[in-house]
């Protein structure tokens, strides 16, 4: 079968039949959030709809997310869609508000979940008529906003095996509806966070001399490491560590004995990634030496940077452009946001892109994981058939 223009210009029409019903499951969703690993609703919705159209589904261990293939020859083709929500406070006035007190879709995956689930029906469909030029594996990830990731889940679960590529796309509330953003390379940062702990014996402010003068210590290694990293790492590979706490101290004329600084690094190339770790914390000893002070050091690995593969962004773009036009694709610009996609990358070829929903001319600036963050609802139509079209058209050219 070779892919023709009547079969990706027909998803529109294929899409209508399930619009209304996709926008109403994308509200349910938004209004009933759930934490990550606790998506035990989401996931009973998504599983029970596939298995209304014949399809077999497969719950990961921990009782979340879901693996339904599509297809039952082929080349391989999975499409990633996250399904957990984030602990913040919903602060629209919608009638689809959060009902739950605290937790939100604030980040847009009850729109990955929603698209996802329109593109496996559609897919569904192809493939009882026999269109569907080989396989499609739609994963429905947990755990996408928890620290150790919903990725590493899903690999363990063996959710990916025997997938040739793997898609996903992602709201991006500083694009239009309408559009679609695409990247090769590097889109998203590696996320990892750094806490330092000093110790000494402490003392008078009156005699630092005598002791380890902590909180001075505290505030070299703040200020010295960061300017350390730009002169020991390539500029070009977007190296960042920023710190987001800093505690030391009781009272105005005491040197404390313990003192904590914390932050995250992130970065845009896998390599300055993987030696990271190593060069932190040998340049944080030798900064706590040089004030005496005892150091420990807790380096926690986030994700890797998400590094797309340059012919499956072709394939974006390329399916991009016969569904919405030429004008439709834009450039994403490189996040250093972190995104456990990627993940997915270290064992197989794939691209994440990014989905326009912001309506246009929206006088709002929305932003992911703010309590007002929503989305124009148009997009997930024009999710469902970009992701479809994606799909169909890295399964013909796989072969």
């Amino acid at each position: 079968m070779t892919l023709t223009t009547t079969l990706t210009t027909e998803l529109s029409q294929r899409f209508k039949a399930y619009a209304d019903e996709l926008v109403e499951l994308r509200r349910d969703l938004h209004a009933h959030p759930e934490l990550a690993r606790a998506e035990v609703r989401t996931t009973r919705l998504i599983r029970e709809r596939l298995e209304s159209v014949g399809l077999k589904c497969r719950v990961f261990p921990g009782g979340t997310g879901l693996v339904c293939e599509i297809g039952s020859s082929g080349r391989t083709v999975a499409l990633r869609g996250d399904i957990d929500a984030l602990p913040i406070q919903d602060e629209k006035n919608v009638p689809y508000r959060s009902t739950v007190d605290g937790v939100s879709h604030a980040c847009g995956h009850d729109v990955h979940s929603t698209v996802l689930l329109g593109a496996g029906l559609i897919c569904a469909d192809l493939d009882r008529e026999g269109l569907l030029p080989g396989r499609v594996r739609l994963v429905f990830q947990p755990a996408e906003e928890a620290l150790s990731g919903g990725a590493l889940d899903v690999i363990e679960a063996d959710g990916i095996d025997e997938v040739d590529v793997i898609f996903a796309l992602h709201c991006d509330p500083g694009t239009d509806v309408g559009q679609v953003g695409i990247r090769s390379g590097a889109i998203t940062a590696a996320c990892d966070k750094v806490c330092v702990r000093l110790a000494g014996p402490g003392g008078h402010t009156a005699r630092p001399h005598l002791t380890s003068d902590l909180v001075y210590a505290l505030s070299k290694i703040a200020t010295d490491l960061p300017a350390a990293l730009s002169r020991r790492v390539d500029p070009r590979h977007g190296l960042s560590l920023v710190w987001g706490r800093i505690v030391a101290g009781t009272a105005p004329n005491v040197i404390p004995q313990a003192g904590e600084l914390e932050g995250t690094l992130r970065c845009l190339e896998l390599a300055a990634w993987e030696e990271a770790p190593e060069l932190i914390s040998q340049l944080i000893e030798d900064l706590a030496t040089s004030y005496v002070a005892k150091v420990e050091i807790d380096y926690q690995r986030g994700v890797p940077p998400v590094v797309n593969n340059s012919r499956c962004v072709d394939w974006i773009e390329q399916a991009a452009v016969e569904e919405l036009g030429v004008g439709a694709v834009v450039l994403a610009e490189q996040s250093l946001g972190g995104e456990d996609f990627a993940w997915y990358l270290r064992d197989v070829r794939g691209a994440l892109a990014r989905l326009g929903v912001r309506t246009p001319g929206d006088p709002i600036r929305r932003d992911l994981h703010q309590g007002r963050f929503d989305v124009d609802e148009r997009a997930i139509g024009i999710g469902v058939r970009v992701t479809v079209a994606t799909a169909l058209r890295a399964l013909v050219s796989l072969g």
